[in-house]
């Protein structure tokens, strides 16, 4: 079963971009430096009544340089969402039936990224204009 994991946010300062979220009732877990792709990732969550993480979540995402994909993002589109990611059970068999049906693939096989979770990314012109990220959870 698939769901919206969360959607990703392109920041220059993610301290600063931490302020509203923390202040409309997110919290924050760990950061998560991701070397592959040149960033520094800071997921926040709702909590239910019980104090549990809720499934939806906000992440921001800083370039750790300017060679960064995020850095580029942002020269060109500027700050603001960057991408979708979805929830997924098996992200090898989704990508291997996502090409056979003729949809482009950034990744055309997962890479590890926060939280060490399987992730691919599909290329935004076989999404309507969106960066749509495949992740699928080790837990």
């Amino acid at each position: 079963m698939s769901r919206i994991d969360h959607i990703g946010i392109a920041t220059n300062n993610i301290d600063e971009a931490s302020k509203f979220w923390h202040a409309i009732g997110l919290v924050s877990g760990e950061d998560h430096i991701n070397y592959e792709q040149d960033v520094k990732i800071r997921m926040f969550y709702g909590e239910d009544e019980n104090g549990e993480k809720t499934y939806s979540k906000v992440e921001l995402i800083e370039a750790l340089t300017e060679n960064s994909p995020i850095a580029k993002f942002i020269q060109k589109r500027g700050v603001g969402i960057q991408q979708l990611a979805v929830s997924v059970n098996n992200i090898e068999l989704l990508i291997s039936n996502l090409i056979e049906c003729g949809i482009r693939m950034i990744n055309t096989e997962p890479t590890i990224g926060a939280g060490g979770h399987k992730i691919a990314f599909v290329h935004p012109e076989s999404t309507g204009g969106v960066l749509v990220e495949l992740v699928e959870k080790n837990d």
